[in-house]
């Protein structure tokens, strides 16, 4: 499975201190499933950008929104595999625009997941985002990272 972390906003990153441990997480990720982030600069970009996703499945869209499922992670832990024993080739979690996602695009998602009530900045929410991807995969493989509280 292919996991892509994309975001709508500025394609330059590093300018602040998530973005290493972004990047540190998906690489964790990485034993268990390739990880990757994108930047789109619009949100009719990403949707083309979508589009064009190639393989066996259609890519899988996850848009982040206040008003999508919440869910503890082992519930995304179990989400997740769920998503993987289907055969789901490509994972797309999508952080929107900064005045949130439009009605086609939510219309688009397969899921639209919440973080919480919680407005966060983007680079906080790609790095909470990156977290539970990297949870999730050390609850599915029984790594001891996730306590379970």
């Amino acid at each position: 499975m292919q996991i892509t972390l994309a975001h709508i906003g500025s394609r330059t990153l590093g300018k602040n201190g998530f973005d290493a441990q972004v990047a540190q997480l998906l690489q964790r990720s990485s034993a268990l499933a390739r990880c990757e982030c994108s930047a789109f600069k619009s949100e009719p970009a990403f949707l083309d950008w979508l589009d064009r996703q190639q393989g066996r499945t259609p890519a899988f869209p996850v848009l982040l929104d206040s008003r999508g499922k919440q869910m503890d992670s082992q519930g995304f832990a179990a989400w997740l595999a769920a998503r993987r024993d289907e055969g789901t080739q490509h994972l797309v979690f999508a952080i929107g625009p900064a005045d949130g996602w439009s009605d086609t695009a939510r219309a688009r998602a397969r899921l639209l997941l919440s973080l919480g009530p919680l407005t966060l900045p983007h680079a906080i929410a790609r790095l909470l985002i990156a977290e539970q991807i990297y949870r999730a995969h050390t609850i599915l493989s029984g790594h001891p990272y996730h306590c379970g509280h």
